[in-house]
């Protein structure tokens, strides 16, 4: 099992609640004489992993048997703790440990590990009473007892090893949506929060003993990861073109064709309509069972379909990790048009030791659940941190946290859908298509991702049929991508307002309501439209509607010039001598500085017809077309990447502390030489600010 990640998100991570029970109070003396653990997964619990009787070796006191009623007889016989202590650690290793009051427990088996002559490692754990502390501070008592009662969980068992270390797993899962509300929802973010209430209480309390068992976490260690998966898309190292066949081809003349063209794998288009795919391998498992009789078999016969595959920009390392979840080698690659054009094998892609390193790969594919999208996101700052290490580009990781978030919002619809039919509301009435807009439509989106989508189906009427199902599901949606971390969106742009959810008519009006607006501030949240990229449903659909929307504002100068307004509202963070303005210790630098460029940028990509979607690619376009210096636009660009590269590797380091996430950065943290850079990249907003002025972009 690999390092925990600190960033996992509470309602994902992988946890046994434990519970000792002891021939005594006191640590320094106190011997185990039962031993539980209880699963917690995805946000439930499961069953007991662990339920033992421990053999002391000493006689049990009489006060401490009134207590949990474990009798020197009924340890006769147990294992002692030395016997039992590898199987304990196999189990613990990589786990998140929860306990109630679990500092008492950690001392007391670190003590038996020192007894028995053991190497004793401590595991990663979180106490339940001061997070029961942070969301209800006004209870008489944080017992196990009154918070169990609180929360409504029933103790089977009390002072049973298993009895108390199921109510825990109960209590901290029922803590965690509440712990949620309180801002809290990730692994290093309770961790940290619990740590700023321990210090509280030392603070008020000098001179009280304190017990031993936090002394020995160990921080988040990722693993090296190597960046060219991280790079490359899936059209940058396939094989093209691909080779199809006609199903009837003699399997002998389809090895022949395999051998000429050094191919391993041939397309085949079957009798059925169906295409399918013949691989090297499935002729020689043919040759082997039928022996020369199969080469005069139609190659269909050995085909496999339907054909799995990937999409020409996903990146290499989403291709990795489906090949390695489904146990195949090889892949078709899809134009956005769903035509196959090209193949990708595990020579096309990496060695085989970088299988190792991929870490969000496929698992949102395959996720059946939002906790299993959490545990997808929550590895995203790991990834991002091991690759800025690597020197890789912040935008480069700003595309790859980008493409996470559309497939993450892909599969969180697919989801819901299953939910609704769960409910006995059937299958979607009408096509449809989910939009991603915003940042993670232009791939500009970094680790505090909030949610910014829309849906648009084909006909019906506002609050018809088809909308209320709509409705219901983006409901869903919604609701899955916050669990999975990708929060709600403060404006409220999400498909399950009514704003942001239409029919293909209705939303062509509104487009045409955008356009006749008549103040910049009537345009709050509608730019980030025209980023929109279609996520899942009927591609047709939200194309062709995000197309019609980009050429209606190309035609419409007045629109566009208010779009200008809202870059040529900003204001530096600079102030008069030229040091930073902060609010609390920090700056935003979204608002101030990369707001305008992205923002401009969008407005040239509008105004001339320039398709691309991120603002390197707008820029670069519109320096092609000579609508102004190139020097100009060279500085644009490179102050947007230093801009993104500082409020990234803030988020990283914050979600590694536990602090909320956000594009405020601490730039006193910075270096003198980063502070300067960072300096120059806000000041060559103003060239970004006076292109829009000038009309260039």
């Amino acid at each position: 099992m690999g390092a925990l990640s600190q960033a996992i998100p509470l309602n994902a991570v992988e946890a046994l609640a434990i519970d000792t029970e002891t021939t005594g109070l006191d640590a320094r003396t106190a011997r185990i004489v039962q031993i539980a653990a209880v699963k917690v997964s995805g946000g439930s619990v499961g069953g007991a992993v662990l339920d033992t009787l421990v053999d002391p070796g000493l006689p049990i006191p009489a006060e401490t048997t009134a207590v949990h009623g474990i009798t020197d007889n009924a340890v006769r016989g147990a294992p002692a703790f030395a016997a039992m202590a590898p199987d304990l650690a196999q189990l613990l290793a990589g786990r998140l440990i929860v306990g109630h009051t679990i500092a008492y427990d950690m001392a007391v088996l670190k003590r038996e590990h020192e007894l028995a002559a053991l190497a004793w490692t401590p595991p990663r754990v979180l106490d339940v009473r001061p997070l029961a502390r942070l969301v209800a501070p006004g209870l008489a008592s944080h017992s196990l007892d009154r918070v169990a009662e609180w929360l409504g969980v029933e103790i089977n068992g009390r002072h049973s090893a298993v009895g108390d270390a199921r109510a825990t797993a109960e209590v901290f899962v029922r803590l965690v949506p509440l712990l949620r509300e309180k801002g809290i929802r990730t692994l290093a973010e309770a961790t940290a929060a619990a740590g700023r209430l321990a210090e509280q209480d030392a603070r008020a309390s000098r001179g009280l003993m304190t017990v031993e068992g936090r002394d020995g976490e160990t921080d988040e260690r990722p693993v090296a990861i190597d960046s060219y998966a991280y790079r490359h898309r899936a059209s940058d190292v396939m094989s093209a073109p691909p080779h199809f066949v006609d199903g009837a081809l003699p399997l002998g003349d389809a090895l022949k064709l395999l051998l000429a063209l050094g191919s391993s794998s041939l397309f085949v288009r079957m009798a059925s309509g169906v295409l399918g795919i013949a691989t090297e391998r499935d002729v020689l498992r043919a040759v082997s069972m039928t022996g020369a009789a199969a080469l005069t078999e139609p190659v269909e016969h050995i085909a496999r379909s339907p054909v799995l595959g990937v999409d020409e920009d996903d990146f290499v390392y989403r291709a990795i990790g489906r090949m390695h979840r489904l146990g195949i080698r090889h892949l078709a690659v899809r134009n956005a048009a769903g035509e196959v054009t090209g193949a990708l094998t595990p020579r096309n892609l990496l060695r085989d030791r970088a299988m190792s390193a991929i870490v969000i790969g496929d698992a949102i594919s395959a996720a059946a659940t939002s906790a299993d999208l959490a545990a997808a996101w929550g590895q995203a700052p790991g990834m991002a941190a091991s690759l800025r290490r690597e020197g890789v580009e912040a935008r480069a990781i700003a595309a790859i946290l980008s493409s996470e978030i559309q497939a993450i919002t892909r599969r969180a619809a697919e989801l819901a859908e299953a939910e609704m039919v769960r409910a006995g509301l059937g299958a979607a009435p009408v096509r449809y298509a989910v939009m991603v807009l915003g940042s993670a439509g232009r791939g500009e989106s970094l680790l505090a991702a909030d949610q910014d989508n829309a849906i648009v189906y084909a006909a019906g009427a506002e609050d018809g049929p088809e909308d209320r199902w709509l409705e219901g599901m983006a409901g869903h949606m919604n609701r899955i991508l916050d669990d999975a971390g990708i929060l709600y969106c403060k404006g409220g742009v999400m498909a399950r307002n009514r704003l942001w959810r239409h029919s293909l008519d209705s939303w062509t009006a509104q487009v045409e309501t955008w356009i006749r607006r008549q103040r910049p501030d009537d345009l709050l949240n509608v730019d980030i439209f025209f980023d929109g990229v279609m996520v899942a449903g009927d591609r047709v659909l939200a194309d062709g509607l995000l197309g019609h929307a980009r050429e209606r504002a190309r035609a419409a100068p007045a629109f566009l010039k208010l779009l200008t307004e809202l870059a040529r509202q900003w204001r530096s963070p600079l102030g008069l001598l030229g040091g930073f303005q902060k609010v609390d210790g920090r700056v935003d630098l979204k608002k101030g500085g990369l707001m305008p460029i992205f923002t401009g940028a969008r407005v040239m990509a509008l105004s001339s017809g320039i398709a691309a979607r991120s603002s390197q690619e707008r820029l670069e376009a519109a320096k092609a077309l000579g609508k102004g210096s190139a020097s100009d636009y060279d500085a644009v660009i490179d102050a947007h990447e230093v801009l993104l590269g500082a409020i990234l590797d803030q988020q990283i380091e914050d979600a590694a502390r536990g602090v909320p996430l956000s594009p405020r950065v601490a730039v006193d943290r910075l270096a003198p030489k980063a502070r300067r850079r960072l300096k120059a990249a806000v000041q060559a907003v103003d060239t970004a600010v006076a292109l829009v002025g000038e009309g260039r972009l």
